[in-house]
């Protein structure tokens, strides 16, 4: 895999949460980016589908690039061995890789939902799993980055009741089975998108580590 992209509403807040929240790197940024075969690469798919419905490629969340209307910027941010790509689309007056994005954030961001994709990073094995959520949630909301709530493996029905909630609540610990030595939290980037947190130990990870090393083998028969 070379990188994972996500659209953003806000570029310099999701840069900040993932170079000085998570501590990723930037690798590089470019943008101002429009004109036809910018426009066609990204969105034929979307423009025939609009030609389609006999609507305005606008209602569908579709740019003009190819006129110049808008553009698009991105950034890259690695994490050891994956690379995030950020991107946003603004209005051409609007200043490169800043305020809102041109088009509206989606309102219900469900992971249960078809195309719905979540970015996962690994912890540690030494980093104690319930401080670690503990630790971002309060550097998050510190920042402003009101999204960031980790979700509680027991039922709250407020945001008060997930804020009183044990810490023991953060994570759900997996102790049997193929996933045993699995921890799992999930919660919403700052611009609304699906992320997860996991440390792997005990017999989860050797399969992985055993499955790693397999494939090496066969790559290097190959």
């Amino acid at each position: 895999m070379q990188h994972f992209g996500v659209t953003v509403q806000n570029m310099d807040r999701a840069f900040a949460f993932y170079t000085e929240v998570l501590g990723g790197t930037e690798v590089m940024r470019d943008g101002d980016f429009k004109g036809a075969p910018v426009h066609y690469t990204l969105m034929a798919d979307q423009e025939i589908v609009a030609r389609e419905r006999r609507v305005d490629p606008r209602t569908i969340g579709v740019p003009d690039l190819k006129g110049g209307a808008q553009r698009l910027d991105v950034r890259f941010v690695q994490f050891e061995n994956v690379v995030i790509e950020l991107l946003q689309y603004r209005d051409a007056a609007q200043p490169t890789g800043s305020g809102d994005s041109w088009a509206e954030p989606r309102d219900h961001m469900s992971p249960a939902y078809p195309r719905s994709m979540h970015i996962c990073f690994y912890v540690r094995d030494d980093v104690n799993f319930d401080t670690f959520i503990a630790d971002l949630e309060a550097e998050c909301a510190r920042r402003g980055m009101t999204q960031v709530r980790a979700n509680r493996t027991v039922a709250v029905h407020s945001e008060q009741e997930r804020r009183a909630a044990p810490r023991e609540t953060n994570t759900i610990k997996i102790h049997e089975g193929p996933s045993n030595g699995w921890s799992i939290v999930y919660c919403k980037g700052p611009e609304g998108e699906q992320l997860e947190f996991v440390q792997v130990l005990g017999p989860v990870k050797k399969t992985f580590a055993d499955a790693a090393e397999a494939r090496r083998a066969a790559t290097n028969r190959g």
